[in-house]
């Protein structure tokens, strides 16, 4: 085993396609790993040898404390940690422990928000984390990405959310649908992704036809693959943002993500006069499993 002394508790932020894993002494990282045993690739038993495999070069016992966010607490992840009602704090000192196994694991819960109906797993955790690192903080905390999620934060607790598929339906339109063809690889087209997001921002009812054009204009006037691929995402986060709109308008904004989704989604807020703060995404997530973890030793 490899002498890394002092572990107090393993963190564990497990994803749908990634694990990764920090050896803890407090607040502080002593060591980390990771590996592409993600959620969406594991059968229920499949996530022990996952994760045993993973810090088998640390010294941990059967009883070091494992604490766990993501997609490990979901339906099909290693035990199902129930979804918790807003409005509430992102955290509570009640988390879910895996059963039938050596390790010493307990999963973050989710939160739910049933009119309209939405759900977060994972966000709650660098909600979390932000708030204890911004304490008395009020405002609106934007995580873009795959399902990128709106949350209304008022004295400590999530009050409301709404997510959106936008990282998604990129996805699916630039590598599944006839945009494929046009939208490739490259370097960003700052000036193509501005007018894009003010286009649908302006109308958002234009955008199935917007998509289209995408298309058209790479057939008729050979739009570089770089451009095309700026007005694809432009357009999407417009529509988001025009949807979106009573969440961020005249209200505190972060952003959680990563560094290009948080650049987008800062470019496209600046261009409304909203100024939004970026943050690292892996520190929010580290500080919300490390409150977590404080948490559930205050209650024991």
């Amino acid at each position: 085993m490899t002498d890394i002394k002092n572990i107090e508790w393993i963190a564990v932020d497990w994803g749908t396609s990634n694990l990764r894993v920090w050896a803890m002494q407090g607040a502080q990282v002593l060591a980390q790993a990771q590996s592409g045993d993600g959620m969406g690739g594991l059968t229920r038993d499949g996530f022990g040898p996952a994760l045993t495999a993973l810090i088998a070069d640390w010294n941990v016992g059967p009883a070091t404390p494992i604490i766990a966010c993501g997609m490990v607490g979901s339906r099909q992840g290693w035990v199902e940690a129930p979804y918790r009602a807003v409005p509430c704090a992102p955290l509570d000192a009640q988390l879910i422990t895996v059963p039938d196994t050596s390790l010493n694991v307990r999963v973050i819960p989710g939160l739910r928000q049933d009119t309209p109906a939405d759900v977060m797993r994972g966000e709650e955790t660098q909600i979390a984390g932000f708030l204890a690192l911004n304490p008395g903080w009020d405002g609106v905390i934007c995580l873009p990405g795959t399902h990128a999620k709106w949350v209304q934060i008022s004295a400590g607790e999530v009050v409301s959310f709404q997510t959106f598929m936008s990282g998604e339906l990129f996805a699916l339109l630039s590598g599944h649908s006839v945009l494929r063809h046009s939208v490739q690889s490259g370097d960003g087209d700052q000036a193509a992704f501005d007018e894009a997001v003010s286009d649908t921002i302006s109308r958002p009812e234009k955008l199935a036809a917007r998509l289209f054009s995408i298309r058209a204009s790479d057939l008729l006037q050979a739009t570089a693959p770089a451009t095309a691929r700026a007005r694809l995402s432009g357009l999407l986060i417009g529509a988001e943002l025009a949807a979106a709109r009573p969440y961020w308008l005249g209200q505190n904004i972060a952003l959680i993500g990563t560094p290009e989704h948080s650049r987008n989604y800062a470019s496209a807020l600046a261009a409304q006069g909203v100024p939004a703060t970026i943050t690292d995404a892996e520190r929010m997530t580290l500080a919300g499993l490390t409150a977590a973890y404080r948490h559930s030793k205050d209650a024991t």
